[in-house]
């Protein structure tokens, strides 16, 4: 504040009488703001562990399901039939599979697999009598006769409250033990996995999320048993412990062991288990007590410079503002001075904006891919969906995917699809009542369109679909003048078939190029005359495509319908036969398109079944090794893809023009799937590795170089030197001149400046 303001009377006045107004109501309002910080940190601090508490949920829940699908997997794993754990000859490789199994998972202490009535028992460590469990497993609470009715009685998933284990006379583990009976879903089990789980790797996930918290931590199940409890406080009563399982979800204030606890109690949707934890009162409010002193020593201090409380509350009112400007002018892009505070603030958001508008695209297509490939949403939030103004509330959806050949690595001609890309991002057709989303597939030259309408009775769905589709290719002709090949998948009633309509739309792409048409139909194809007893040419097409893509669920669900929709009555067996070795001859045909010749020999030279369904299993379990496959190949050479496009960079980093479009054009792949794929292999996005290699060459050249700074910036690709010069200081706490004086002698460093 300036001095020459106490030599005005005016000022003066002004002072004395803030003086009168603030000193009488100073201590009302320093009790209500006392008051209010005291709750407010409290709700802060139970909302803060309420999120912590979901998501400590999420991690174990997640963890289960895991458990679950492994016990699914085992299910259906042919090394693990009962025949083959009990030949001795396969047996060795059933037990390496349950030890590969159990590998898998961070919690499994032990794994084992047990077929109805056997005296015998598997785990990854081999073969045992049920004798194990009196010897090396032996249970305080659960005895060997109840372990073996449990094992052979249970029909639905169980978790056993965790028990101490005698694993040796001198070595006790708390255990819980996950009894799964398999095949899962199925009323009439023929086996059980058990999985026994170390307390310590339940309590260090719950740990790992609490973070620094102090209290008392249970898991509940379903009926109130307590699954495991984590904490310092161990003095509850019986009666107060079965009183925490049945609060409702939410937050609770009890007094319990004649202490005063903020209760926090959520409840999984998925299995039915509390988690409630227990925080002591006097941990909140330790924190309240520097409230409580900072705003006493405040009140001191005003009325005792009571003739200066009004420059303090204009002072207190100017520092959060001018804690923002520094903020501002630390992290600004601009290089313009700002005309005020505010306007510094609000150029600040707006660059922060700008970021978040930049990562959107990619984000918003990585939803969209896994719509197409899973069907489902699931996993995505609302708020998500609802950010990226996705709205899926139509009646009808089908997949549209379009190719263009004159796409190329050229500037413009990517520049030319990018238009494209945005045209399609969110289009609508009122007259049709249809809206579409596009989807930037790996593929440079093509495009997917997810389309949803509602049919309002005046067209039959297909030629409402044709008119949409004709619509979008009449748009692309009139606006870009090029000619796409497009392929449309069959149009559902629900938007977890979506993965259907992909899998078809590229089926109909394929059959599309080769036959030189505009616009291919899914639906439309091979629609001559074929025997109604023969598997329709476009299943077969559909299922071919389905392993090309490692698409199990659709495949799985296309040879249901082929192998279902068989005429068996009206079918010899040698005719049956001969489409039977029809669906064989297109997966095998497939596998070997792609690579996999290592399914032969798992075929029988005659193929036998006692029915349909038996055969319909095995061919799910054939679909099942090819996708896999698939799969595990995409990943390799995506991983190998990577390296390459790592190496790349580390080649190319110091060009200025390097940027994630000029890569995806080297490398044929979409800008939004090498961003995605970059970030899931190296960490971090494909920006900032770009500029932590400039920062390290740029800190390596002012040590080991006399070149100036300008220079150096330039050498590494970047050509915005005062940006270069902020962001660097923000990131060491110095400017690029002070790290040399601090890394090289005096006398080396010349006459030397930032610029």
């Amino acid at each position: 504040m300036n001095r020459s303001y106490f030599k005005s009377k005016l000022f003066l006045r002004y002072i004395f009488s803030y003086l009168l107004i603030l000193v009488v109501p100073l201590i009302i309002v320093t009790a209500f703001i006392y008051r209010n910080a005291t709750r407010s940190l409290q709700s802060e601090i139970e909302l803060s562990h309420i999120n912590q508490l979901n998501q400590a949920k999420t991690i174990i829940d997640g963890r289960i399901k895991e458990l679950n699908d492994m016990a699914s997997r085992i299910s259906y794993d042919e090394r693990l039939t009962p025949y083959r754990v009990h030949d001795p000859y396969f047996s060795r490789e059933a037990i390496s599979a349950l030890n590969n199994y159990k590998a898998t998972s961070s919690i499994i202490g032990e794994l084992f697999l047990y077929y109805y009535n056997d005296d015998r028992i598997y785990s990854s460590r081999g073969m045992s009598n049920l004798e194990v469990f009196a010897s090396n497993y032996s249970f305080h609470n659960w005895t060997k006769n109840t372990l073996f009715h449990d094992l052979n009685k249970v029909k639905f998933p169980a978790m056993r409250p965790a028990d101490l284990v005698n694993r040796t006379p001198s070595l006790q583990q708390s255990i819980l033990a996950y009894i799964v009976p398999i095949t899962p879903n199925n009323p009439n089990p023929h086996g059980t996995i058990m999985y026994f789980i170390p307390e310590s790797e339940l309590n260090r996930m719950i740990d790992s999320v609490l973070g620094s918290y102090h209290g008392l931590t249970y898991i509940f199940d379903n009926n109130g048993q307590i699954l495991t409890s984590n904490g310092n406080e161990r003095s509850l009563s019986t009666q107060e412990v079965k009183s925490l399982f049945i609060l409702e979800p939410g937050i609770h204030n009890e007094v319990l062991n004649g202490k005063s606890h903020s209760i926090i109690s959520v409840k999984s949707s998925e299995n039915g288990w509390s988690y409630v934890t227990l925080m002591p009162s006097a941990q909140i409010f330790s924190n309240v007590l520097q409230v409580r002193s900072f705003i006493i020593m405040l009140l001191l201090i005003s009325v005792a410079v009571g003739g200066a409380i009004a420059l303090m509350l204009a002072r207190m009112q100017y520092v959060p503002i001018s804690e923002l400007v520094k903020f501002a002018n630390s992290t600004s892009r601009s290089k313009r001075p700002f005309g005020n505070e505010l306007e510094g603030i609000r150029i600040l958001l707006q660059e922060h904006s700008v970021r978040a508008d930049l990562q959107e695209p990619y984000a918003r297509n990585h939803v969209l891919m896994m719509l197409l490939k899973y069907g489902n949403t699931q996993g995505v939030s609302s708020d998500l969906l609802g950010s990226f103004d996705f709205t899926f509330e139509s009646s009808h959806y089908f997949v549209v995917i379009i190719e263009c050949d004159e796409f190329s690595n050229k500037q413009d001609e990517s520049q030319n699809r990018q238009a494209i890309f945005h045209l399609f991002t969110q289009v609508s057709f009122p007259e049709l009542s249809a809206r579409a989303y596009s989807v930037e597939l790996p593929q440079p030259n093509q495009l997917a369109l997810i389309i949803g309408y509602d049919s309002d009775g005046k067209l039959q769905n297909f030629d409402h679909i044709r008119h949409i589709v004709e619509a979008t290719r009449n748009n692309l002709l009139e606006m870009f003048d090029i000619h796409p090949v497009i392929g449309v998948g069959t149009c559902y009633s629900s938007i977890s078939l979506l993965n259907q309509s992909y899998i078809e739309a590229c089926s109909a792409l394929e059959t599309n190029i080769s036959s030189h048409e505009s616009i291919t139909f899914f639906e439309k194809l091979f629609s001559t005359s074929e025997q109604d007893f023969w598997v329709p040419n476009h299943v077969l097409l559909k299922l071919s495509q389905s392993l090309k893509q490692g698409s199990f669920e659709v495949a799985e669900r296309t040879i249901s319908v082929a192998i279902s929709e068989l005429p068996t009555s009206l079918l010899s067996s040698q005719l049956l036969r001969f489409i039977v070795y029809d669906i064989l001859n297109t997966m095998l045909k497939t596998a070997s398109e792609l690579g996999i010749h290592n399914l032969m020999h798992e075929v029988p030279p005659k193929i036998t079944y006692n029915s349909l369904e038996e055969l319909k299993q095995a061919f799910v379990n054939l679909a099942s090794r090819i996708c896999s496959q698939v799969e595990h190949d995409q990943k390799n050479e995506e991983h190998t893809l990577m390296d390459q496009i790592v190496l790349y960079i580390d080649s190319h980093y110091r060009e200025h023009t390097l940027s994630l479009e000029t890569i995806s054009q080297e490398y044929s792949i979409s800008p939004s799937h090498l961003s995605r794929s970059f970030k899931e292999k190296v960490g971090i996005n494909f920006i900032q590795y770009i500029w932590q290699k400039r920062m390290n060459e740029v800190m390596h050249k002012l040590i080991t170089t006399n070149d100036s700074l300008k220079d150096i910036i330039v050498q590494v690709g970047y050509l915005d030197t005062p940006n270069f010069i902020r962001k660097f200081k923000k990131e060491t706490g110095y400017t690029p001149g002070q790290y040399r004086s601090l890394h090289i002698p005096e006398e080396k460093t010349g006459t030397l400046s930032d610029l």
